[in-house]
């Protein structure tokens, strides 16, 4: 289904695209059907499968990648975190700095010891956001954060300049580059973790972007995990 999918949405504008498109789907539908990630029975399950196999391929074929990385590296699959969850989740991976989860497409690598509460809730409350952000922007998606990340860091760098270098240039450039991302600001609030500690002082939005998750479960019970 999900190769149909991919072909339908590509074929109509040009044949060998619906083909990339199909191929792209069919294996994350073999790979989730598998997993049995999506949750079938509500709404929201359906439209993460359609848009995964359609309007997201990009950060889905991405996220096959992080499957392979995960093969190659032995990580371990994270069944309890994934099954009817709607994503994939490895308790290592594909990572970019270690301690830090890396969501691409509907796979989360590097969730580390989701025993502890807070790791869990990272999981649940931040990087499921980044998953749902890719099916909401499809192909723009990792574009834009690569766009913001690039020209971010640039302005951090004139940041650090212009702060009288007293701090570590790293670190201002990865508040700017990286926490300040609206993407990151979107995922953190809904964490309820904004602003985070990594930020540097005085550097970053003054407010959570939007209402975290741990907030709307306390105002509605039925919400609650």
């Amino acid at each position: 289904m999900g190769a149909g999918l991919g072909w339908l949405a590509g074929a109509w504008i040009h044949p060998l695209l619906g083909i990339v498109l199909a191929v792209v789907a069919g294996l994350n539908g073999l790979v989730s059907g598998w997993r049995r990630i999506y949750p079938w029975r509500r709404a929201a399950g359906v439209v993460a499968f359609v848009v995964d196999s359609t309007w997201a391929t990009l950060s889905v074929f991405v996220g096959l990648l992080a499957h392979v990385v995960a093969m190659v590296r032995r990580a371990e699959f994270l069944p309890e975190f994934s099954e009817r969850h709607g994503h994939h989740v490895y308790r290592g991976g594909m990572v970019l700095k270690p301690g830090y989860a890396l969501t691409v497409g509907n796979v989360i690598s590097g969730a580390g010891p989701v025993e502890n509460a807070s790791r869990a809730r990272l999981v649940h409350d931040h990087e499921s956001v980044h998953v749902w952000q890719a099916r909401l922007f499809g192909p723009l998606y990792l574009p834009l954060y690569g766009l913001w990340a690039g020209l971010a860091a640039l302005v951090g760098i004139g940041v650090w300049v212009r702060r009288g270098r007293k701090e570590p240039m790293g670190k201002v450039v990865e508040s700017c580059a990286y926490y300040m991302n609206p993407f990151e600001w979107w995922a953190y609030s809904r964490q309820q973790f904004w602003p985070p500690s990594g930020l540097a002082q005085g550097i970053g939005w003054k407010q959570p972007a939007v209402r975290s998750f741990a907030e709307r479960r306390d105002a509605d019970p039925s919400r609650r995990r």
